[in-house]
């Protein structure tokens, strides 16, 4: 009788499989909900096998590096993570951090996670793009960067010096992009001509040296190099001193090659500053006047890589409309989505309008966008498009589209136009005859209208005041989203983010009792982050509640309510 019975319990104690949609998110969720404190046991691997074998797949990575990737995807709202966190969330010893280390950089390497070196330790962050593109069920591939055009080519040199200058990406790890780039773009004479001088020099680091001068003087305009300049570029110290030797003495091969020069400053040679010398500057950069033109870009740009990584949080129905928009704009899918409209005979540009209340991330949300799509941003300052001289405003109206379409040709990736606070040019037209000044308002709204029939890339306006929107806008409009203020469950989120101090119940509590914009709840942090600063304590909770008093504004006949609520 016994045998029977032990067989049933057998049976009852085999545990049903987890079914687990089939999305990276999902099975990244069920491998962290197994992963913590586990020590990365047999056991461990044996539940989540299913789900770490489908993310290894799918990005092609080892098991490890699935795991850790999910690991990281965890704390992806954190900017600097540590490896020592990540081994006492799967309760690891400490020296687990070192194979972990291990398999983090080969992340690295695939752009899955970006590193900064520092003094105080190495951190990790997951890039935003990334975590759209997990979200999504994407899998994340580096921009292209074979065949680009030259400007694209120096897009690409200005990100990598970045990431340098930030420290997130080792001095080899910069050679290795910076080598490859030039090499997968031998078409441009530029490539070319840099192949011709790697020959001259005996070391890695002069090239390099060459190609951060060639940087400075394309993307940030700067012709006057000194050797602060480039102190951190190099891991290696010692190289460093003696390329500064080598500078200062002429010796250098750039120098002695009529490469660099040493700055002129009233007729004298400064050798503590440097630039390309003219006959440089002619062999290099022959292919378009880039300075001019790239010079231009950069001063009507927001550039997508000096966006600052922001995590938004938004209703269910906000957030799935941005998301939709987002997946559009991936470069890979907006190429596709214009080819084939192309092909219908239709429009093949995208106009959007991002509509609410101040302070609910419509500005916001089109950076966020623009950095996790590639995108750059022509910014339009509406003030300086109407002018208070007649003819004026349609000729600075025509002039923004000229110059966004001179934009288009050079750049690899359409930029955002951006429209922000447009009220005053897409509300509604005044009848004819009311005024010179409001024929002139008419006539702009006329070739605003045009031009959006013959855009070919990617407009988005924003609007506290959609309901004064004429109605010939609003067709114009292919993407139209409501930005509302954020629900209780959203609200307690940014009040998290902004404020990790708070406990749960104290942000639930502000969520509740306030309805705040995020605008609103990001002025009360940084309020009480001041009296932080000035007094040299930490505030108490009555402090915030009284910031939020403050930044109520009562209407005259509103009664006001009494206590914290």
């Amino acid at each position: 009788m016994e045998q029977p019975k032990n067989k049933t319990e057998k049976e009852k104690g085999k545990e049903k499989p987890v079914r687990i949609p089939n999305t990276l998110l999902a099975h990244i969720e069920h491998i962290i909900g197994l992963v913590e404190d586990s020590k990365l046991s047999e056991e461990f691997y044996q539940k989540a096998k299913k789900s770490i074998n489908f993310v290894a797949k799918k990005m092609d990575l080892t098991a490890n590096q699935a795991v850790l990737l999910a690991v990281f995807m965890e704390r992806s709202c954190d900017h600097r993570i540590y490896i020592s966190d990540i081994s006492n969330f799967m309760g690891c010893q400490n020296v687990k951090s070192l194979s972990l280390m291990i398999d983090a950089e080969e992340l690295e390497k695939r752009r899955l996670i970006r590193c900064c070196r520092e003094d105080d330790g190495v951190m990790y962050r997951v890039p935003q793009d990334v975590i759209l593109s997990i979200k999504q069920n994407i899998v994340y591939k580096p921009e292209c960067t074979k065949g680009i055009s030259i400007s694209e080519l120096f897009k690409h040199i200005y990100r990598l010096f970045t990431e340098r200058e930030n420290k997130e990406i080792p001095f080899s790890m910069l050679c290795q992009e910076l080598e490859q780039l030039l090499e997968d773009n031998l078409s441009l004479a530029f490539c070319r001509r840099i192949k011709e001088y790697e020959k001259l020099h005996s070391e890695q680091h002069s090239l390099i040296l060459l190609l951060f001068f060639c940087h400075r003087y394309i993307n940030c305009d700067d012709d006057r190099i000194g050797f602060y300049d480039f102190e951190e570029l190099f891991d290696d110290k010692w190289i460093l001193r003696v390329l500064k030797k080598d500078l200062q003495s002429g010796n250098s091969e750039l120098i002695v090659n009529d490469i660099i020069e040493c700055k002129n400053d009233n007729g004298f040679g400064d050798r503590n500053f440097f630039c390309l010398s003219a006959s440089t500057k002619d062999e290099l950069f022959t292919e378009l006047d880039i300075k001019t033109q790239w010079a231009t870009y950069k001063k009507d740009m927001i550039l997508h890589g000096c966006i600052v990584c922001k995590e938004l949080f938004f209703n269910e129905r906000e957030q799935s409309q941005i998301d939709q928009l987002s997946h559009l704009l991936q470069q890979e899918n907006f190429r596709t989505v214009q080819d084939k409209l192309k092909e219908n005979g239709m429009r093949k540009g995208f106009a959007c309008l991002f509509h609410g209340a101040p302070g609910t991330g419509k500005t916001e949300t089109v950076y966020q966008i623009a950095r996790a799509t590639g995108r750059d941003i022509m910014m339009v300052d509406i003030a300086e498009s109407k002018s208070m001289w007649y003819g004026e405003s349609e000729k600075r109206i025509k002039k923004i589209f000229d110059n966004y379409r001179g934009h288009l040709k050079i750049s690899e990736i359409a930029p955002i136009l951006l429209f922000n606070e447009a009220d005053a040019i897409i509300g509604k037209r005044k009848e004819v005859g009311t005024g010179t000044i409001d024929q002139t308002e008419n006539t702009i709204q006329n070739i605003l209208l045009q031009e959006m029939e013959s855009l070919e890339g990617i407009m988005i306006a924003t609007t506290n005041l959609a309901q004064n929107l004429d109605k010939a806008f609003e067709r114009r409009f292919l993407y139209k989203i409501e930005f509302e203020k954020p629900a209780i469950e959203a609200k307690a989120k940014i009040w998290n983010t902004m404020l990790p101090s708070l406990s749960e119940e104290e942000r639930v509590e502000l969520a509740t009792n306030y309805d705040f914009s995020g605008g609103q709840i990001e002025n009360i942090v940084r309020k009480y982050t001041v009296d932080s600063i000035l007094n040299g304590t930490k505030p108490s909770i009555e402090a915030i509640y009284f910031h939020c008093q403050s930044e109520l504004l009562y209407k005259h006949n509103e009664k006001r309510k009494i206590g914290y609520c």
